[in-house]
């Protein structure tokens, strides 16, 4: 009587085993393809943004925020609402607004700093949540001050955040470094 009960419960310990790998076993491979989903979609929005960025790029009228607006657009001339902002948008967004005022080797893409643009953007960190929004807020509040003194630093923490290998800021543009580089991506 005594082996029939510890054979019977020696099974069913077996088959609670068994069945709490099972449960395991699917819990980390369900995480495991969540975690490629969405390292796919964020792929996804990154390339598109380099795509529109190249459309976009450049500097910025009143006359194209309006536009823009009439549009339905957000600032940067895009259709991402501010409720649909990631950090991936952030990064980018900010990534190229830093290039108007820093120094380095190499840069990809541009979008001209406005107020309307920081203000946008600043307004979009209380829709979301994001991973890194102490990063963006510290940079935006800067900026909307007009303090653009360690553009370089803020430039460099997006591009960190980006996995950036080429294109480290090396100092901040005097104003007519600035305009320089203005005037060269007007043309």
């Amino acid at each position: 009587m005594y082996r029939v009960v510890l054979s019977g419960l020696v099974c069913i310990l077996i088959v609670l085993i068994g069945f709490g790998g099972w449960n395991v076993y699917q819990w980390l491979t369900s995480e495991e393809q969540k975690s490629e989903k969405d390292s796919d979609m964020a792929s996804a929005e990154v390339e598109e943004l380099e795509k529109q960025r190249m459309e976009i790029q450049g500097e910025i009228s009143e006359d194209d925020l309006t536009r823009f607006a009439e549009e339905g657009l957000n600032p940067f001339g895009q259709s991402t609402a501010m409720n649909e902002l990631t950090d991936t948008f952030y990064q980018e967004y900010l990534h190229g607004m830093s290039h108007q005022k820093v120094k380095a080797d190499a840069k990809w893409g541009f979008y001209e700093i406005h107020p309307e643009r920081i203000n946008w953007l600043l307004a979009g960190l209380n829709e979301v949540e994001l991973e890194h929004e102490d990063v963006y807020r510290g940079i935006l509040e800067k900026w909307d001050k007009g303090d653009f003194t360690t553009a370089d630093l803020d430039h460099n923490a997006i591009w960190r955040l980006q996995g950036g290998t080429i294109g480290e800021a090396t100092g901040v543009y005097s104003p007519a470094e600035e305009q320089a580089y203005l005037k060269s991506q007007a043309e």
